[in-house]
């Protein structure tokens, strides 16, 4: 009993940890206090209670991997990219620099840029309650800072979410004389590829994944948990977002 408590609190705490301090670790958070919870209920529940809730743990479990399959099929670069057009999709900043992912998505952007000389980069993001600028601002900025040439980057600065960025280049494209559904690159962090692809073929656009590699692993961990409910919820509720 006393060896159980102290699990339950260790779970609990390093959860409390993830969620309030560390940024960006919540949905590992969320898992921890699921296990410390399991761990607390299981031995006080009846013969049959253990048994439902192991059912509903295993089927739980079942459809996460389901879910799971798509979303790390996708993360990874699509064979031969090549498109006149590659939309990188905002994420947040600090201050006037990008944050971490945000630098993966841009340095993806950059590599894409320099081995296809003739596209265009629509840099997609507003500017968020807590930031100065939007956040294609700094994106064109440090593109720019990279070497890449001023008029191959269009700033899109209205769009609050994934489909209002994939609306609103889509719209640039079309004043530009190029249709989406011809075939668009479209850059952003691997864990939400598959998301993102699926909002821009509902857009009517032929997406071609490029895929920007979140270095740290935890960070991983964490946005792969999140996209498994976020595409539940996507497919459930029939909305992009």
């Amino acid at each position: 009993m006393k060896k159980r408590m102290i699990l339950i609190l260790i779970l609990f705490l390093i959860g409390a940890v993830l969620r309030f301090v560390f940024q960006g670790h919540d949905y590992i958070a969320y898992t921890l206090w699921g296990a410390a919870l399991l761990v607390l209920l299981f031995p006080i529940l009846p013969g049959w209670g253990r048994w439902v809730l192991a059912i509903l743990l295993v089927i739980g479990c079942a459809v996460f991997v389901i879910l799971e399959i798509p979303i790390v099929k996708e993360a990874k670069t699509d064979a031969d990219p090549k498109a006149d057009y590659v939309i990188v999709l905002g994420a947040g900043i600090n201050g006037m620099n990008p944050s971490r992912s945000l630098t993966e998505r841009l340095q993806a952007a950059l590599d894409y840029l320099n081995e296809y000389p003739d596209s265009v980069a629509i840099v997609s993001g507003s500017q968020g309650p807590d930031e100065p600028v939007p956040e294609a601002d700094v994106m064109y900025d440090w593109l720019i800072g990279k070497g890449v040439a001023p008029e191959r980057v269009i700033k899109e600065i209205l769009a609050d979410n994934t489909r209002q960025n994939l609306e609103n280049s889509f719209a640039i494209m079309r004043d530009r004389g190029a249709d989406p559904k011809d075939g668009v690159a479209i850059v952003t962090s691997e864990y939400h590829l598959y998301r993102a692809k699926l909002m821009a073929e509902a857009l009517g656009a032929k997406p071609l994944g490029v895929a920007a590699k979140t270095y740290w692993i935890d960070l991983r961990i964490n946005y792969f948990i999140r996209e498994a409910f976020a595409a539940a919820y996507m497919r459930v509720a029939g909305t992009l977002y």
